[in-house]
């Protein structure tokens, strides 16, 4: 009883405690909302718990949470204990639980928010939230504050109706962030992030600080100059002998809904781009998003190889034969480097085209097998990471991100011209 008196008063040493929840985005509008109000002149502290747990001072400097053991729920009491140490007017938290009731013990027992946020209710951790997308809007909308204001990005009416039922229950508003929020946030704005950010997450973010008084261009201006989450979607760009190959890294969006979205934005965005490669990575704890990526994956528009990374791949692989994927072009790598994977990546390629330039009579023209091999030999690729940020995921990431490993690939590959006949 005394320690939980003593909590409370240090909880109300904050006045503002902003409690972001939701199924994709929340490190993301975690980082855009604390960035917005410290640029407003609001004293505050952050807490990200995405790829990489995070402590954001008010002088946006950063600090790793120190974890004796696996991540835990208490660890929140600890980042109150260091925002009233640093006299913070705010503090943006990042819901950490993925059980329903463990959402609610955090929200009525540790951060007892004035904001709440859910970015959106998605089908992700089903076996844990599930077993339906509903039943997700339902766990999530257990941070719903007392007496306060809840936002949310969300669209489908069917789980705002569920939000809008836990914010009556708690007294609270529901505040919507809509489709028009989202399209008044420009291109040229967008463009200004050092990394690819969503419309709608700096659409929410926004709303969120210009409730607490900040103004819209002051709050952009801080979103721009804040660093980036750690597993934020990025695109590299390398040269591989003599060609472009953009590697988006969008590991962190690991739901079907989400990373539908993003296969199709990229799918014909960058020029020159004929070939495609996407990068599963997969996490033997979670079977049931290796069976549900799978199941969208093979709905897509196709990749040219699908390379599976990580632990319990046989699972995704299984699925995706079994959905009508070719076996050619399938690469399992497991746990493979970064290197190993551009190595096999191009031996499969290669392979295609040694067969494509074989002689088969009465089969094609000469100058059609000349074209087709002159193609593959001058071919700008995109590789997109799907699936979990963890273990091969960033790996392959900042392999991507950094020069050093590269010179092997840099040479163009250089081969007398030549064109087969066909008789």
């Amino acid at each position: 009883m005394v320690e939980a008196y003593w909590y409370r008063r240090q909880l109300l040493k904050i006045p503002f405690r902003i409690h972001v929840n939701g199924t994709r985005g929340k490190s993301s509008v975690t980082r855009l909302i604390a960035a917005g109000l410290r640029s407003g002149g609001i004293r505050t502290c952050a807490k990200t718990t995405g790829t990489l747990a995070r402590m954001i001072l008010p002088d946006g400097k950063e600090l790793p949470i120190f974890r004796p053991d696996r991540a835990n729920v208490i660890e929140q009491k600890r980042i109150v204990q260091t925002a009233v140490g640093h006299n913070a007017d705010a503090l943006v938290i990042e819901c950490m639980a993925l059980q329903p009731l463990l959402q609610s013990v955090c929200e009525l027992k540790l951060v007892r928010s004035t904001h709440g946020v859910i970015t959106n209710a998605r089908a992700d951790h089903l076996d844990v939230m599930g077993p339906t997308r509903l039943d997700v809007a339902r766990a999530l909308s257990a941070t719903t504050p007392i007496s306060g204001d809840m936002f949310t990005a969300e669209d489908r009416a069917d789980s705002l109706s569920v939000m809008k039922e836990a914010c009556d229950d708690r007294a609270s508003q529901l505040v919507v962030t809509t489709a028009d929020d989202a399209n008044n946030i420009t291109q040229d704005e967008l463009a200004q992030f050092s990394y690819l950010e969503h419309a709608e997450n700096v659409a929410l973010a926004l709303k969120v600080c210009q409730s607490m008084g900040v103004a819209r261009d002051v709050a952009l201006q801080g979103m721009w100059e804040a660093q980036p989450d750690p597993g934020a979607m990025r695109v590299h760009v390398q040269e591989v002998h003599g060609n472009s190959w953009h590697f988006v890294n969008a590991f962190a969006a690991n739901d079907p809904e989400s990373t539908t979205r993003i296969w199709d934005a990229a799918y014909n965005y960058f020029p020159g781009v004929t070939q495609r490669v996407l990068v599963m990575n997969c996490r033997v704890d979670r079977a049931d998003r290796s069976t549900t990526m799978a199941e969208a994956v093979a709905t897509w528009a196709p990749a040219d190889r699908y390379v599976i990374i990580g632990s319990g791949t046989d699972i995704f692989l299984r699925r995706l034969l079994k959905r009508g994927i070719h076996p050619d072009k399938v690469i399992c790598l497991g746990n493979s480097s970064g290197p190993e994977l551009v190595e096999s990546v191009l031996e499969s390629f290669r392979r295609e085209e040694r067969m494509a330039t074989a002689p088969r009579p009465h089969f094609q023209s000469g100058t059609a097998v000349a074209e087709r091999a002159e193609e593959m030999e001058s071919s700008a690729m995109m590789l997109m990471g799907i699936g979990n940020v963890a273990g091969p995921g960033m790996a392959l990431a900042d392999h991507f991100g950094q020069d050093q490993g590269w010179e092997r690939f840099r040479t163009p590959v250089t081969r007398p011209a030549r064109v087969l006949e066909m008789v």
